[in-house]
């Protein structure tokens, strides 16, 4: 149980990095990001662990986000 609580804790961490390189990266505001961020279908993936995709640097999964938005 510990266990799950730490890797949560860690995503947690990620996923404010990812917003915040969203938000740095393309000029919108923290509040967009986290839309943009929390309404992508790579989220399931990611808490999901598909392809070692937390292991991916925040700024990789910032673009990926940000390019599969427009799909």
């Amino acid at each position: 149980m510990m266990r799950d609580e730490a890797f949560h804790a860690i995503l947690e961490a990620k996923y404010a990095r990812i917003i915040s390189a969203i938000s740095e990266l393309h000029g919108v505001s923290l509040e967009e990001a986290m839309d943009i961020f929390y309404n992508s279908p790579l989220l399931p993936l990611i808490e999901d662990g598909t392809a070692d995709l937390h292991c991916r640097s925040d700024h990789y999964l910032a673009e990926e986000i940000w390019r599969e938005r427009g799909k």
